[in-house]
């Protein structure tokens, strides 16, 4: 792949106690099956990103566990009640044992 994956997360820098908010994810990768061959025959290697995981002061949100069907650029939508200021750690893992990750902070009044 020609450029590092890059996470890109929109989550609200603020929300009133219990309210529920939505988190959008996407991470730029081109996630290739397994299943295509190059313009010599061979197979092309299997590299998507098989886990993504969010969670909220240390605590699970969502997570999934992604197969070769799922499209290059992988995006995330889904909600989540906050009662308290903390920080979203949201994780993707690639099949090569990469991590990328990224941290949100959200305010609760």
């Amino acid at each position: 792949m020609a450029t590092t994956p890059k996470p890109r997360v929109r989550v609200p820098k603020s929300a009133a106690a219990g309210e529920v908010i939505v988190l959008k994810t996407l991470i730029s990768h081109e996630m290739e099956s397994g299943q295509r061959k190059d313009k010599d025959g061979k197979t092309i290697p299997r590299k998507i990103i098989n886990k993504f995981t969010c969670e909220f002061n240390g605590q699970p949100v969502f997570s999934c566990d992604l197969d070769p069907a799922i499209s290059a650029n992988p995006y995330f939508e889904f909600s989540a009640k906050v009662t308290e200021s903390g920080t979203f750690k949201l994780t993707w893992v690639d099949d090569d044992g990469s991590v990328y990750t990224d941290e949100q902070k959200i305010e609760v009044a």
